[in-house]
């Protein structure tokens, strides 16, 4: 028998010892507890990661950002990280619980570019693309996107002269880049092409992405020659759970600044003026101070897979003139859901908006100025009374009651739009994405015009007059993509973009004007009106539609996060095009290189050249432009017979000739940039200099009736005109930004941003299509009295767009007449030029503590504006005696003019300014509600001083014409201030914003 016995003894004493290690190992773990919190809001942050550091084991934090974790020996540190967070690490020690608070990672959120169809890391962005924050936007009473970004991105250009708050703003990004195509930036609103900024209020915007050079816009094609800006709304809640309510409520106190001085009562009757016994300031009784008031609220969320944000924006804005303002409803839901573990994701967006305004006769603010001082505004006489509803008028021209005008006058507008868009992705496989998105952008506008029996300068001749009218347009895109994303080595990155879209645009409208009413009815009874052919009267209606096809591929290439390359190209097809010239491709190539990757920069943490080009093209605002199209004529009565009207018919006309060959204008455009930060980005900023060809743009030409139609062979012209790609135009610019990072000392820290663009103005190249064409085009005339002949601005080949021309002034007699270097229109002389030779924003963001203080400037310089007031109303001859006059620091006394108003070099003034646009101080209460995560209180002013040698009512740029209706030829008409311009405002803003949790 053998014996087992030693060997049991070691079998007992091996279980022994692996007993022993178990116990000893269990006596040495443990199990730790925490809680992982945001910093800022001290709300939990659930799905957070914990990690033992040097290992894969750890947990995610739950609904409440709670966390447990087993620990081992040997492990001595947790690594907490989270999106948008600052990765912590954590010594364990002999902690058993714990409460992390991460900080959010502003660099980090930060470098994300919206550029078109996705998003790209800041680093790897090669074109000129600039985005802005809401940090960063401007503050105060902002009723309109496009404020939020004045002055603030480089060659952005955005103004509107006075302080109507009906008046839209001009955008222009880096000059003119079309006559009347679409001069304005391409607005794409959470990924709808060609949205209005009507769609969204200021207070729902994320973050806006301005793309300025052509290859970034490229990808847009037809739509990208005047540059790209990208809106992303607020985002839906993304901490799981998590309610957040924001409200955001302002009142704002506008009062008129900058008045242009006029003769007292007394001074105009010296100067021969009419004394009618009065002693009356115009402008105090037509303008008075202004409030307006304004709430935001929103709720976001999630819960699950669903999050969500719905916002309701009220604003109330009044001007300085009673009659004058606009009421704003604005609502917004933006709702996304996740599926199958969120490989599939609905996003929906929706946007309402209601608008009612009402308006004056701008009119108004040139009669407040100079009429006559001594006329009181009501006369208590039997003709008064009887024809002028009482107020005081006389027959002179160009001569009417400003606060009857204001009164008797009426205007309104009610516009409706809805935006909303329907989005689906689906990531086939982990790195292959389907989408497509289908929206509706729909606007509808409602107006309505009156002009009282009583009113003497329309509704008196006509007896009452009174107008409707409706326009309605909608725009339905549907767009799919694929995007692909793969590591093609260990180095080389390769993202691929591929997609195809259809826009379709309806566009229709109706009008009605009437006149010779029994009494005041207004524009909900036309029916009251007896006359409604002839003067004073009107009526049409119309439709057109269009359709627009695309096809778009987009490579991007990263090496090592050294070299980046990017490609694209667009096809697309527009029906409103010749038959010839439908189809039009936009290529665009860019490269850049951090070069901090591959040598020692010294100083420079980011040191990242680049070069771009692409070719952009411009939709006509017209879909009919190359079609032969007629039009309305006169009403002919066949026999002549008044008395017989079976037989009256509205005759025919041809507008133009048709053109088979019409085609795209096009962008071509290259760009030179540097990306760079200094002392580990405490200094940061880039620099761009671009040049931009612009050729075959749209022009209607007069053509000879009868000759043969060289665009549609066989035939001859049946119209006098006919619309080609006629001119060629070059700019150039050179742009800077730098931000220096929180400069201070303990808890004051200043970050000024200060940018700068030179341009080199437009030139015009061409003004000629074959045979057809022009060597020159004059518009702008100062206008009536006596000044409605001769146009002052001239646009001529091989010279700049928008130059002044017209006599120069050499002096005064001794009895105050002009001396002008010329009277023939033909050797005027070039007097200036209204376009800027450059633009500047300095921004400035001060904290401290539990306050911060927001101030930034602006200008422009090398401009030059027409002033129109002293043009026509500073003289002293006999007939200009009718009006009060105007006296500025430029207006001559000794002697004192006594020519008739004439145009001249004296009233082109140098425009350049530097204005305080905006400033705000705020600060940040201190809570410790567990529901109240903020509560913040401001206040804020808009247009504090403004610093310029010019005389007129507002020194901004004038890029267009006021008075000049045609979209095609107002952008040649750039610098002149017209004596209708709404007086400039000052505004000042209290207000509070509270966020609950």
């Amino acid at each position: 028998m053998r014996n087992y016995l030693p060997k049991l003894k070691s079998l007992m004493l091996a279980m022994a010892l692996f007993m022993g290690a178990i116990i000893g190992v269990n006596a040495q773990s443990r199990t730790i507890t925490g809680t992982v919190l945001d910093a800022s809001l001290g709300d939990p942050v659930p799905g957070a990661t914990v990690l033992v550091k040097g290992t894969t084991r750890g947990a995610a934090t739950d609904l409440d950002g709670k966390f447990t974790l087993q620990l081992q020996p040997g492990d001595q540190v947790l690594v907490v990280s989270f999106v948008g967070y600052i990765t912590q690490e954590i010594e364990i020690g002999n902690q058993s619980t714990f409460t992390i608070n991460l900080q959010e990672d502003i660099k980090s959120l930060q470098e994300a570019v919206v550029i078109g169809y996705g998003s790209q890391d800041k680093k790897e962005i090669t074109s000129a693309v600039v985005g802005v924050k809401p940090e960063d936007f401007n503050r105060g009473n902002v009723v309109n996107p496009a404020q939020l970004l004045q002055g603030k991105v480089a060659g952005l250009s955005i103004t509107r002269p006075g302080g109507n708050p009906n008046n839209g703003f001009n955008i222009r990004l880096r000059g003119l880049s079309t006559f009347g195509a679409n001069s304005q930036p391409l607005i794409v609103l959470d990924g709808v092409i060609g949205a209005s900024l009507e769609n969204v209020d200021p207070n729902d915007i994320q973050s806006i992405d301005v793309l300025k050079d052509g290859s970034a816009a490229a990808i847009y094609g037809a739509r990208g020659s005047s540059g790209v800006i990208l809106i992303t709304t607020t985002k839906q809640g993304k901490k799981e759970g998590v309610t957040n309510v924001t409200i955001n409520s302002f009142g704002t106190l506008d009062q008129a600044t900058n008045l242009i001085p006029v003769l007292s009562p007394e001074e105009f009757v010296a100067r021969g003026g009419t004394d009618f016994g009065s002693r009356t300031d115009w402008r105090e009784e037509l303008i008075s101070d202004a409030l307006s008031f304004t709430t935001n609220a929103s709720v976001s969320g999630s819960f699950n897979n669903t999050s969500y944000m719905a916002s309701v924006n009220y604003r109330d804005n009044n001007g300085i003139v009673n009659g004058v303002g606009n009421e704003r409803l604005n609502t917004r839901l933006n709702l996304s859901q996740g599926a199958l573990n969120n490989k599939l994701r609905f996003n929906i967006n929706l946007s309402f908006t209601n608008v009612d305004s009402e308006s004056i006769n701008d009119a108004a603010f040139r009669y407040a100025t100079i009429y006559n001082p001594t006329a009181p505004i009501f006369e208590n006489t039997e003709v008064a009374n009887q024809r002028f509803g009482g107020y005081f008028q006389r027959d002179l021209f160009d001569f009417f009651n400003p606060v009857a005008l204001a009164r008797q006058q009426k205007f309104v507008g009610e516009t409706k739009t809805a935006l909303v868009s329907y989005r689906a992705e689906y990531d086939i496989l982990p790195n292959l994405t389907f989408s497509a998105q289908y929206s509706q952008d729909r606007r509808n506008t409602l107006s309505g015009a009156f002009w009282s029996l009583q009113d003497y300068q329309v509704g008196f001749g006509a007896q009452g007059s009174a107008e409707r009218t409706t326009f309605d347009r909608s725009q339905r895109i549907f767009e799919s993509t694929l995007r692909y994303e793969t590591d093609l080595s260990d180095k080389l990155n390769l993202t691929l973009l591929g997609g195809i879209g259809t826009q379709f645009t309806t566009t229709q409208g109706f009008n009605a004007r009437v006149r010779q009413f029994l009494f005041d009815s207004g524009w909900n009874n036309l029916g009251a009106g007896a006359i409604r052919l002839g003067n004073n009267t009107d009526l049409f209606s119309y439709a057109n539609q269009d359709q627009l096809n695309s096809a778009f591929g987009r490579a991007n290439f990263n090496w090592d996060n050294t070299f980046f390359l990017s490609a694209s190209v667009r096809a697309e097809t527009y029906s409103g095009f010749g038959e010839n010239n439908q189809t039009g491709y936009f290529p665009a190539v860019s490269f850049g290189s951090d070069f901090t990757q591959i040598f020692d920069m010294g100083i420079f943490n980011q040191f990242k050249p680049r070069v771009s080009y692409g070719v952009t093209g411009n939709l006509p605002p017209s879909p009919t432009l190359a079609l032969g199209v007629y039009g309305n004529g006169n009403r002919i009565d066949l026999d002549g017979d008044p008395l017989t009207q079976n037989d009256i018919f509205v005759g025919i006309v041809q507008n133009s000739n048709p053109n088979k060959d019409l085609k795209w204008e096009t962008k071509k455009e290259f760009n030179v940039g540097l990306d760079f930060g200094i002392w580990d980005g405490k200094v940061t900023g880039s620099i761009d200099y671009y040049t931009r060809n612009i050729s075959d743009l749209l022009f209607n030409v007069p053509v000879a009736t009868g000759a043969p139609n060289p665009f549609d062979p066989g035939r001859f012209n049946t119209a006098s005109s006919t619309w080609v790609n006629l001119a060629d135009l070059r700019a150039a610019g050179f742009e800077f930004v730098t931000t220096v990072n929180q400069i201070g000392k303990g808890t004051l820290k200043w970050t000024p941003t200060f940018n700068f663009t030179i341009y080199d103005k437009t030139r015009i190249e061409s003004l000629s299509a074959g045979e057809l064409g022009f060597e020159e085009l004059r518009f702008a005339t100062p206008g009536s009295p006596g000044q409605n002949n001769n146009p002052i601005i001239y646009n001529r080949v091989g010279q700049t767009l928008g130059d002044f021309y017209g006599p120069r002034l050499l002096g005064y007699t001794e009895g105050g007449q002009y001396i002008l270097s010329t009277t023939d229109p033909n050797e005027f002389e070039r007097l200036g030029n209204g376009l800027p030779k450059g633009e500047f924003g300095f921004a400035n963001s001060l904290t401290y503590g539990q306050w911060s203080m927001n101030i930034f400037l602006r200008g422009a310089w090398g401009h030059d504006l027409y002033n129109s007031y002293r043009g026509f109303y500073e003289n002293a001859d006999a007939p200009s005696n009718t009006w009060n006059s105007v006296i500025t620091d430029k207006t001559p006394s000794n002697p004192l003019v006594t020519s008739t108003p004439t145009f001249n070099s004296s009233y082109i003034e140098d425009a350049s300014f530097i204005r305080l646009d905006n400033m705000e101080v705020g600060y940040n209460v201190k809570t410790k509600s567990p529901n109240l995560s903020s509560l913040r209180v401001y206040l804020a002013a808009q247009n504090l001083f403004t610093l310029t040698n010019y005389t007129g009512i507002d020194p901004e740029v004038r890029i267009n014409d006021s008075e000049n209706t045609n979209a095609f030829t107002t952008s040649l008409s750039p610098g002149i201030e017209r004596r209708n311009t709404y007086f400039q405002t000052r505004s000042f803003t209290l207000g509070v914003t509270v966020n609950f949790k």
